[in-house]
């Protein structure tokens, strides 16, 4: 057990941005609020047999690294762990992060680290899930994430990471469901932000009154934003008002402008995924005669831009619908020759499945965050046995967007060590300033195809 008067020196950081240290008995000490290199005194929260959770609440030293958060809610609210870490030193914890997991977790270092894609720190979050509760005892209602480690909502009156326009509608936002019908049956607020539309989902539990109908066309005319409404799952988002433009982000290099619905998955960080696509196409390195075949689709955030420079795009994703949408988008953009969809479960697939898809010159990978274990296995099972698919060849590149570090390194382990490639370049992807969380970006090689 760590004494309160014992100075621990932290190591480093772990992935939930929580300072690492050893106390004088040598067990592991995670320490909320501090910063590699600093000596700290701490406050345990919780114990276990090998590690201890706990609290900085004392320096001896101060990190050269530390600044001051720039939200006045830091520390409160749960959607920021890093704001007291200078945004320079995240990039480089995000990149050891990825370099460690690919060595610790995998075996595997890259051959050359690529330098980490980034961009601005703040107003950069396009897409936000901000909760609404009516506190009674308090009279009033809060909008805005969690606290941290805690169910509870955070009192925020601006957020820093959110768009400046909606980091300001906060506080209209709370004032507008105070005076709702329905003010404690509504949930959580969605939002989606394209290059021309600020669209808000508003999940409610009951049917909402003709009056509470009128005030969220009213907000939505003074702040000009675009209500859609969610009586259910994902499924029922409907606008609440047809008529004026869609909601839609482009890709300007490529000439791609893909619409989306508020509750799609498309990514946080608009600027960032922009510089994300654009680098994947250049380690693709295309060619106009080849096939690319894109794993876990989506809406054809990537695929649509392949579709540009090789011959043929198949495009796989586990919805149905979503591959009707990727078909939709890739229609209106003119590459309906060039790309091809289909829908299955891709977290189960066999070699013969795999190679069924028949041979491609090159890959993207970009799966959630459980990985594209059941891809790279497959690829392990046919390099391991040529006779379950006579003829076929895997491909000579993999380029793999990764949101996990942990899945990306157990998957690249398999790719390394059974199914012989090399991981030629890796490098992370600052997708969430401020954040704990670790996105990035892997090249995989193959020599010698048989």
């Amino acid at each position: 057990m760590t004494p309160a008067d014992e100075w621990l020196t932290v190591e480093s950081l772990d992935l939930e941005a929580q300072g690492v240290a050893h106390n004088a008995e040598g067990k592991v000490v995670f320490i909320d609020g501090a910063l590699p290199g600093e000596v700290v005194r701490v406050t345990v929260q919780r114990r276990k047999n090998n590690w201890e959770q706990a609290t900085a609440v004392a320096w001896q030293r101060e990190s050269s690294q530390r600044v001051r958060p720039q939200c006045p809610h830091f520390g409160t609210c749960g959607g920021c762990k890093m704001q007291h870490l200078h945004v320079a030193a995240q990039v480089a914890t995000k990149q050891r992060a990825l370099e460690d997991a690919l060595w610790h977790l995998g075996k595997v270092k890259a051959e050359q680290l690529l330098r980490p894609i980034e961009g601005p720190s703040w107003g950069y979050r396009f897409r936000a899930r901000l909760s609404v509760r009516f506190v009674a005892k308090k009279g009033k209602v809060l909008v805005g994430f969690h606290e941290r480690k805690s169910s509870y909502v955070a009192d925020m009156e601006r957020c820093e990471v959110l768009p400046p326009k909606l980091s300001a509608m906060l506080l209209p936002l709370r004032d507008m469901v105070a005076s709702m019908d329905q003010r404690d049956r509504l949930p959580q607020i969605e939002v989606a932000v394209g290059d021309v539309v600020t669209a808000l989902v508003l999940r409610h539990l009951e049917p909402l009154s003709a009056s509470d109908l009128e005030r969220l066309r009213a907000f939505g005319r003074e702040h000009s934003v675009q209500w859609w409404l969610q009586p259910k799952g994902p499924d029922t988002v409907h606008r609440l008002d047809e008529g004026g433009p869609e909601l839609a982000y482009t890709l300007p290099e490529f000439g791609i402008e893909m619409p989306f619905k508020p509750t799609d998955f498309t990514q946080v960080n608009h600027q960032i995924n922009t510089m994300l696509v654009s680098r994947a196409l250049r380690l693709l390195e295309l060619g106009p005669g080849e096939r690319v075949i894109d794993w876990f689709c989506g809406l054809g955030n990537f695929t649509l831009p392949i579709a540009r420079g090789a011959r043929e795009v198949l495009g796989i994703e586990g919805s149905e619908a979503l591959v009707q949408r990727s078909r939709e988008n890739a229609a209106r953009n003119g590459l309906a020759a060039r790309t091809r969809f289909e829908a299955r479960n891709l977290f189960e697939l066999p070699a013969a499945d795999l190679a069924a898809y028949g041979a491609a010159d090159k890959w993207l990978v970009d799966p959630p965050r459980e990985g594209a274990f059941a891809l790279a296995k497959a690829l392990a099972d046919l390099h391991a046995d040529a006779s379950l698919a006579p003829g076929w060849l895997p491909p000579r590149r993999i380029v793999y967007v990764s949101c996990n570090p942990a899945t990306l390194a157990r998957d690249a382990g398999l790719l390394v060590h059974q199914a012989g490639y090399r991981c030629t370049m890796a490098g992370a992807v600052n997708m969430f300033p401020h954040t704990a969380h670790v996105e990035s970006i892997a090249v995989f090689d193959r020599d010698n195809i048989r």
